[in-house]
């Protein structure tokens, strides 16, 4: 029997109170920032229905630029205030889209992309890069989402501001 199989629940608040344990346990057991941001979008993917793409992009020289992710293939640098990722990292503030053919200047790396969320990272209060996360499906996202996204990436700031390996 394979010991790491895990059911999700399909309900989204008793799902992201999984993950939120699932993620601490995670990031308590290793100080990589690599590893952490792996896992954390491995388990993501793993636990999320009807996404097809999930992973950062890190803040450097005021660009963002692509980290550990689970998908096809993206694009790799992203400027400030472009596309929604980019629009998230600029503004400071969760950007959820329901339609990505309606957010001017998407950046459309998946065409089977169909809505979008991001939320902001934080380190030091800087924008140290985002959460970006694709669906196949117009409106996947909602506020339940942007909540339960939102508590686990402040899971993951508050490792930011312990963690010794860059």
């Amino acid at each position: 029997m394979d010991r790491n199989f895990i059911t999700y629940p399909k309900e989204k608040d008793a799902l992201y109170r999984l993950l939120k344990v699932r993620l601490q346990g995670m990031a308590d057991s290793t100080p990589d920032l690599i590893a952490n941001l792996a896992n954390m979008s491995a388990l993501l993917n793993q636990a999320m229905t009807d996404i097809n793409w999930v992973g950062f992009y890190l803040m450097k020289n005021g660009r963002l630029i692509l980290g550990p992710f689970q998908g096809k293939p993206a694009c790799v640098e992203i400027p400030a205030g472009q596309g929604v990722c980019g629009a998230a990292a600029e503004r400071d503030e969760i950007v959820l889209v329901e339609n990505v053919h309606e957010f001017p200047g998407h950046i459309a790396c998946d065409s089977a992309s169909q809505s979008e969320i991001v939320i902001p990272m934080h380190k030091d209060g800087e924008i140290f890069g985002v959460l970006d996360i694709d669906s196949p499906i117009i409106a996947r996202f909602d506020e339940e989402d942007r909540r339960g996204l939102y508590e686990l990436v402040l899971i993951f700031e508050r490792w930011l501001e312990t963690e010794r390996d860059e």
